[in-house]
């Protein structure tokens, strides 16, 4: 169930991490992420849209050891403590700063 905020239902951070792994290793979205690869063949930018099995379980790693406090305040996170949730999660920060900045994103918005 959603979390309600100022009387408006919005979505946790748990609900959002669910629907981006909706699209897992998705094919059409793998080929579209390559042809936006830089050098190294990342896509970071795409890794919400369609990511890939490796990144999700990342992204998993790093909500699960996030505080409730963490969880309930996700706009209010410092670029260090993103830092620090994802150094501690053993994940990629870029990854796990574009899915935090996503989510905050998604809070301003309506769902």
């Amino acid at each position: 169930m959603p979390a309600e905020t100022a009387g408006l239902i919005k979505m946790t951070i748990d609900e959002y991490l669910e629907r981006v792994g909706e699209h897992v290793d998705d094919e059409y979205g793998l080929a579209y992420r390559r042809n936006f690869a830089d050098n190294l063949g990342t896509s970071q930018p795409g890794m919400l849209g369609c990511p890939t099995r490796a990144e999700y379980q990342q992204l998993k790693r790093a909500v699960a050891i996030m505080t409730s406090e963490e969880k309930r305040n996700v706009a209010a996170l410092s670029d260090e403590q993103i830092e620090r949730i994802a150094d501690d999660a053993g994940v990629d920060r870029a990854n796990f700063a574009i899915f935090i900045n996503a989510y905050a994103l998604k809070l301003r918005i309506k769902n």
